[in-house]
């Protein structure tokens, strides 16, 4: 068995270093979209469950208004708590766009006043924006439960194009494996035939190819995911690095999801070109004499 293995699959082979290149580059890119993806999810429930429920109330007109708004607020059924914000408390919020410098002392800021829902509660916002409308207060209603939608669709958007992107690099690389097979099988093509025609099983034959890209495969996927987490843990440091503005990147945790998805590229890329390889030298096989 070692003396037919040698010469048909030898320890060295140019074409298999390209064909290592390439399924360790598409493991690197289905193993860092897969964590994109997750860590994008993880980021939009945390934005959702953060505002889940809140509501801001904007009143453009005079102290006056803001008192009675705010009596308004509580006062519409659905409504748990509200307070009118404070200066500092107003300045919090525009500090990740202004900066840690603040807002200038000589600039008014509007009177805003922060509200939560009773938790399950829908439509809160409107019957806010209704009351202050007929007590002719000039207000603006904003109610993060519309933001929130949006940032699961997008959420949802994201992980279809991430989990659309893996299926491709998926095929691509069984494709790549095929066709390096079929090359393989070609260039030893003469003593292939001679194994076959000397009674040796095709499952023989198979199993030396499918041995040779197991191996293939798994090492290729375990450098792309070696490759995929000293990526993400460089974009996780520098995103720590960002400080006050890190809460608008979506986080990448390097948790135990992670580790999964990092796991299992070896894994999936070692089966893939193990069953390339098999069905490629099957079919090949069974058109020889």
């Amino acid at each position: 068995m070692s003396r037919a293995t040698a010469p048909l699959l030898p320890k060295e082979d140019a074409r298999e270093a390209a064909l290592f290149f390439v399924v360790c580059a598409l493991c690197f890119l289905a193993a860092f979209s897969g964590l994109v993806a997750r860590a994008a999810y993880a980021a939009a429930g945390e934005w959702t469950s953060d505002v889940a429920g809140q509501i801001t109330v904007r009143v453009r007109g005079s102290e006056s208004d803001t008192i009675r708004a705010i009596e308004l607020v509580k006062a519409t059924p659905g409504i748990a708590s509200a307070h009118v914000l404070t200066r500092a408390e107003s300045e919090e919020l525009l500090k990740p766009w202004l900066g840690p410098s603040g807002v200038p002392a000589d600039l008014p800021l509007p009177h805003l006043i922060a509200a939560e829902a009773v938790h399950g509660a829908n439509g809160v916002g409107e019957r806010v924006g209704a009351k202050l409308n007929e007590a002719k207060i000039d207000a603006k209603v904003d109610d993060h439960a519309m933001w929130s939608a949006d940032a699961r669709r997008a959420t949802d958007t994201i992980g279809l194009v991430a989990l659309s992107a893996v299926l491709l690099l998926a095929a691509t690389g069984v494709a790549v494996i095929a066709f390096a097979t079929h090359a393989t099988l070609l260039a030893r093509r003469d003593i292939v035939e001679l194994l076959h025609l000397t009674g040796a099983k095709d499952s023989f034959v198979a199993g030396l190819f499918e041995r040779r890209f197991l191996m293939l495969g798994v090492q290729a996927g375990a450098l792309g995911a070696l490759l995929a987490f000293g990526a993400a843990a460089f974009i996780l440091f520098a995103v720590r690095q960002a400080d006050e503005q890190a809460w608008l990147l979506p986080q990448l945790s390097l948790s135990l999801a992670d580790g999964l998805i990092l796991g299992l590229s070896p894994l999936v890329a070692g089966a893939a070109a193990m069953l390339a390889a098999k069905v490629t030298v099957m079919r090949s096989l069974s058109d020889m004499v």
